[in-house]
């Protein structure tokens, strides 16, 4: 009569050099069917197996497989989606964009540059400021309401008096309030795509020609 629990050498042997050649989830299927095909062979006929037992094991193995199918499923969704934000990176470029930040550019004829403002709450007094290089005032908008989330807005260029401002780079400062009760405002400012890279990680980074540093996807606020 065989001895329950004793499972011959060689079939040990063979397990053991399974295991250490190989660690993927067929190959421990494959060692697990022979092992429990050898515990069978060998189990005392008067004390067989239970049935819970035996099922027990085959859903360990199945539970490793399925989880090993898992993992190669994600990892080709993972790459899909890489490859889809590099597709919708590159679509960006040539257009304007808002991202955080504070700066007006005023060229030519007074044109300039659009801003942003994102709140993260509605504001009953919204105030805008906008200063020259050296800090001065240069004109200050009449208080106004504002839903949550991003608005965008245009200076035509000139300051409090009516007159042009020359050429060059100003900053917009924003304060919001609601309730009396200050709460944060964001600026955002302008800038046009001018290419893509990608960072270490393999994400995709939107060069903004030097009016801001490079950002991803996530960072851009609204599109223009």
């Amino acid at each position: 009569m065989a001895v329950s629990g004793v499972i011959d050498s060689s079939v040990r042997s063979a397990l053991n050099a399974t295991a250490t050649t190989s660690g993927n989830a067929a190959s421990m299927q494959d060692s697990f069917m022979t092992l429990l095909v050898a515990q069978l062979q060998n189990q005392d006929p008067m004390n067989p197996m239970e049935n819970a037992e035996m099922t027990s094991q085959l859903a360990q193995i199945n539970t490793v497989s399925g989880i090993e199918s898992l993992n190669a499923t994600l990892a080709g969704i993972n790459g899909q989606l890489d490859t889809s934000q590099v597709l919708q990176a590159a679509d960006m470029i040539g257009k304007g964009v808002l991202v955080e930040g504070d700066r007006v550019l005023v060229g030519e004829e007074g044109a300039t540059t659009p801003f942003g403002i994102e709140l993260p709450q509605a504001a009953d007094e919204v105030r805008i400021t906008i200063r020259n290089a050296s800090g001065e005032v240069v004109r200050s908008f009449e208080p106004f309401s504002m839903d949550a989330g991003v608005e965008s807005f245009t200076w035509d260029g000139t300051m409090n008096d009516g007159t042009q401002v020359p050429e060059g780079s100003y900053s917009v400062s924003v304060t919001a309030s609601a309730g009396g009760e200050s709460i944060v405002a964001n600026a955002l400012n302008y800038a046009l795509v001018s290419g893509v890279s990608l960072n270490a990680q393999g994400a995709p980074m939107l060069d903004l020609g030097g009016i801001a540093e490079p950002v991803g996807l996530s960072d851009i606020r609204q599109i223009l």
